[in-house]
């Protein structure tokens, strides 16, 4: 069976990090998604031996030289038959291209247009240039994360442009097809980075309003400030987490650990002795190796895990009997997700060359072989 979303059209105008994340999982789901790719920049390549840019997959590629108005009217043809347009540019980009929100919805009343900022289509940074690192700052998101008396560490680029980005953005997207079907009119989202990261915080700052949340980093439950909440080097360098929040779990962890005899799971929870207990936890996981840490801990509920490479995370048990990670065309990747029990999402297609479908995607939509050839003699299209 296809994925839940075959039959939707969507038209994405390449960028980078999380809109092509968002349009990868899209398309992963079962989406046609075209990525219209510059038309200069097209670059030759055996399809044998396709690029390994994971957040590519699943999508065909048209060469498009948006800056000629031939190739202007070319997408403005196919947004006649899209359901959804995906943008990633700085405010007013796609107006100045004359492919704007307000041209592209008279062409197409039921058109869902997408744009993915960092800063949001409006406010006095919206015209800024930004990185995750920037919109998780202000959005409350950055200051948190890291222990006390350190530095606050970038939780790589997840928080900003994956999850608080790309996702809401796959998300946004669904939401508006289900709603045109019902009104069948289309509609503007607007999907800012720094709102995203703000909505991620929301259990944090309800911890604050119940007065269980201290400014000072790395002293609550959550940001390893609690002894049983945190990650802890094994005897050969390697790293074990503990995530034992609820008493029966920090019981079974205390008992596997041997740190019963010296505390309680009452005594777990005093704050004022969080920095001694942190310290004793620390050096007994230091006792052991991870290997061994991990046969002590089998079958347990103790919240448990071994933290692992890129590398490793592929080849554990679980991970390998849930699938977790594919190869495709001699890449690991993770699978699609989540996973549903009528309609699988699936990678169907490797990452394409940019403008490797050109034709191919013209035609399909609609598009007839005398305005191709005429779109390539004006040099609007690879």
């Amino acid at each position: 069976m296809p994925g839940p979303l075959d039959g939707v059209r969507i038209i994405e105008l390449a960028g980078i990090g999380p809109a092509p994340f968002g349009c990868m999982v899209l398309s992963d789901l079962g989406a046609d998604v075209v990525r219209v790719d510059r038309a200069g920049g097209v670059v030759g390549g055996d399809p044998n031996r396709p690029p390994v840019d994971i957040l590519n997959r699943n999508r065909r590629s048209i060469g498009v030289d948006l800056k000629n108005p031939e190739g202007t009217a070319a997408v403005l043809e196919l947004v006649e038959h899209a359901d959804v347009l995906v943008e990633g540019f700085r405010p007013g980009v796609c107006e100045r291209l004359g492919i704007g929100p307000d041209v592209c919805l008279e062409r197409n009343p039921k058109l869902i247009f997408a744009r993915m900022t960092g800063w949001g289509q409006e406010g006095p940074l919206a015209p800024r240039a930004g990185h995750d690192i920037n919109y998780i700052s202000i959005a409350g998101a950055l200051e948190p994360m890291g222990r006390s008396n350190e530095v606050p560490v970038p939780p790589l680029n997840l928080v900003g442009d994956f999850g608080g980005g790309g996702m809401l953005l796959a998300l946004g997207v669904a939401a508006a097809l289900f709603e045109a079907k019902v009104s069948g009119k289309g509609q503007v989202i607007d999907v800012a980075m720094v709102d995203g990261a703000a909505l991620l915080m929301s259990m944090m700052h309800s911890f604050k309003a119940m007065g269980v949340w201290s400014s000072e980093r790395g002293t609550n439950m959550l940001d390893s400030g609690a002894p049983y909440y945190d990650a802890y080097e094994t005897a050969d360098g390697a790293y074990i987490s503990l995530g034992s929040i609820e008493p029966q779990f920090m019981a079974e962890m205390l008992q596997i650990t041997g740190l019963d005899a010296e505390v309680s799971v009452g005594g777990m929870n005093d704050r004022s002795d969080w920095p001694r207990l942190k310290a004793r936890v620390a050096e007994v996981i230091k006792t052991k190796t991870r290997a061994e840490w991990d046969a002590a801990f089998e079958g347990s509920d103790a919240c448990f895990a071994p933290l692992l490479s890129l590398d490793e995370a592929p080849e554990h048990p679980h991970n390998v009997a849930r699938g977790l990670f594919v190869e495709e065309n001699g890449v690991t990747q993770p699978a699609p997700a989540p996973r549903f029990s009528r309609t699988p999402a699936e990678i169907s297609r490797p990452p394409a060359f940019p403008g490797q479908h050109t034709d191919e995607v013209l035609a399909e939509w609609g598009v007839d072989a005398a305005r191709i050839a005429a779109l390539r003699e004006a040099k609007a299209i690879a």
